[in-house]
């Protein structure tokens, strides 16, 4: 792992001196102009809000223009400073990268079109439900291999994996979903406890009652640690994922539609605060807030556990999804469900008409529980859940018609305060019977570091993810100079960066590392160097037109084939990575 790993740290007057020139086999690229990115780095934020407008049959309602929209935030009319109406391309067409030049730019590894990431949850999951996911997964792709969507393929099991990157092309789909194997989940629930069969074989005395009492408390306390531990796992890696994609996602401009197909989602992304009065939960809060289901909202339900113990780093998340503009499209694997599937499991059993009723009770009242947080979260991110279907791949078709009816908005917000309070957010459209959905609101979290913040870590997790993380754009080459000698330079889009005002000139903190690879993706050793200093104006405007070039000078060990390159940006946490062959 890269947190494992000394990194030769190294700045010099001379590295500073060359920061804002061009290498010869680099060269700058700009942000697209027709698609603004969601965040100004440098002290300015830009707020993007997808709108879906469709009419009273579900069809989109198309030529819209700026002035058909009002905009709020937490009830004040805000200015519509940026509007993309839908079928816009997210990025120009790609071009080719000169040898042994890698990139993250989204021109060469984004879509053309909005992209859409069909995710399967192995975690939150039971083995059937992703069987039944993957065939339908390969049912969606084959009838609809001719629509031309662009697609990522993503699994979800100790971590988020990657199966196939951004393509068009179904067979390349069809290969890496045929690719996914159902597995036990790595961190299985408790059974549930032992059902009373109203039989009783001889007679039961005081001391055998106490004794079966005693048994069966210490059994049920062992199942509540059990339930209590795997979803405090579940939490954990769900919301490591829900940052993975941001960062995997968060510099592809525009909207972004992640298709969550599982079973269960461990919380909602509303953190749970027990001292709110319920007229505050309902004014503060998006979504149903204190009108949702009492299965989601009382303090005993796993989803409210997980708001409340995981309340900040769920709020992190909810802010980097909505920074990155995901919309999530959670996809019931039960489907339709009668509430007999656990008991027909059990075989051999014999059922008193009380367990049976009692147990498709509790089943069912779980299916609801676990639906409305799915609710919840399409909500909260403007997206949309399917439910209560066994024809799971209309619920992928959901995702991808909502292309045709999303609006952009964007707007610099006249809150300058970045607290990390909830901030509501209202649409209206001046057309009588037409629909909106979007994202109810936001926390507005400053970007940084936290207490416990470990930015090696995150760098490292980037790496090891097998897709490129998009929040900071760069180029960079590595190529061998003297023998047993590698020379790495990096070109970073300084508009990807922060810079904070000092004095009449701007500071950057900026991390950049590198990693040597063999063939059999063993590391051999890691580089980095640090940018730490404030620019005057003219130096700094000329990074930002030619860009950031760094050099990194490293040890080429025997065997090594790929280098994977990160750039992290001090001040926000935002992170850039990219991987290929070393040039030749």
């Amino acid at each position: 792992m890269l947190r494992n790993l000394p990194l030769r740290i190294t700045l010099s007057s001379a590295l500073i001196f060359n920061l804002a020139a061009s290498p010869a086999m680099l060269s700058g690229q700009q942000a697209p102009a027709d698609v603004p990115s969601i965040t100004i780095r440098s002290n300015t934020r830009l707020v993007t809000v997808d709108v879906v407008v469709t009419d009273k049959k579900g069809q989109p309602v198309p030529g819209l223009k700026p002035e058909n929209f009002t905009l709020e935030e937490n009830g004040k009319k805000q200015k519509i400073s940026i509007f993309v109406p839908p079928g816009i391309a997210n990025h120009t067409s790609s071009t080719p990268l000169p040898p042994g030049v890698i990139s993250n730019h989204p021109e060469n590894v984004g879509p053309a079109g909005v992209p859409t990431v069909l995710l399967l949850d192995a975690t939150n999951s039971p083995f059937s439900n992703q069987a039944y996911a993957r065939s339908q997964m390969l049912k969606y792709v084959l009838d609809q291999g001719q629509s031309g969507h662009t697609m990522a393929v993503f699994t979800l099991s100790d971590q988020l994996h990657v199966l196939q990157q951004f393509t068009s092309d179904p067979q390349v789909l069809m290969t890496a979903i045929r690719k996914f194997r159902p597995v036990e989940q790595i961190l299985q629930s408790a059974a549930p406890p032992p059902e009373s069969h109203a039989m009783v074989s001889g007679p039961a005395t005081a001391a055998s009652g106490a004794a079966i009492g005693s048994a069966g408390l210490a059994i049920q306390q062992f199942a509540d640690l059990q339930v209590g531990f795997n979803l405090e796992r579940r939490t954990l890696i769900t919301l490591d994922a829900m940052k993975a994609l941001s960062r995997i996602l968060g510099g592809l401009p525009g909207r972004k539609n992640v298709v969550w197909l599982t079973a269960s989602l461990p919380f909602d992304l509303i953190p749970e605060d027990r001292n709110m009065s319920e007229a505050e939960l309902l004014a503060e809060l998006p979504g149903q807030g204190a009108q949702r289901s009492v299965s989601v909202n009382a303090a005993g339900s796993f989803a409210a556990e997980a708001r409340h113990l995981h309340a900040q780093e769920i709020k992190d998340a909810e802010a980097q999804l909505a920074s990155a503009d995901i919309a999530i499209y959670p996809v019931d694997l039960t489907g339709l469900m009668s509430g007999m599937e656990g008991s027909a499991a059990s075989q051999g059993s014999v059922y008193s008409d009380t367990a049976i009723s009692g147990r498709a009770l509790a089943t069912l009242s779980n299916q609801q529980s676990n639906q409305a947080t799915m609710e919840e979260v399409a909500l909260q991110t403007g997206g949309r859940a399917y439910k209560n279907q066994n024809e799971i791949m209309d619920g992928i078709t959901l995702a991808t018609s909502d292309d045709k009816a999303s609006y952009s908005l964007g707007y610099y917000p006249e809150n300058k305060k970045w607290d990390g309070k909830f901030r509501s957010l209202k649409v209206k459209v001046d057309q009588s019977d037409t629909h909106l959905r979007y994202r109810k609101g936001f926390f507005a979290v400053e970007a940084g570091p936290t207490k416990n913040t470990n930015y090696d870590q995150d760098v490292a997790a980037a790496l090891g993810i097998g897709a490129p993380a998009t929040q900071v754009w760069f180029m960079a080459q590595a190529k061998p100079t003297d023998p047993g000698k590698v020379r790495v330079v990096f070109l970073v889009d300084a508009h990807t960066l922060s810079a904070e005002d000092s004095g009449g000139s701007k500071k950057m903190n900026v991390s950049l590392y590198a990693s040597l690879y063999d063939a059999n993706g063993r590391n051999l050793g890691t580089g980095g160097t640090k940018i730490d200093q404030a620019f005057d104006a003219a130096t700094y405007q000329k990074i930002l037109d030619q860009g950031m070039r760094v050099p990194i000078e490293m040890n080429l060990p025997a065997g090594a084939k790929e280098v994977r390159a990160a750039v992290l940006d001090g001040k926000t946490g935002f992170i850039g990575t990219a991987s290929g062959p070393i040039a030749q």
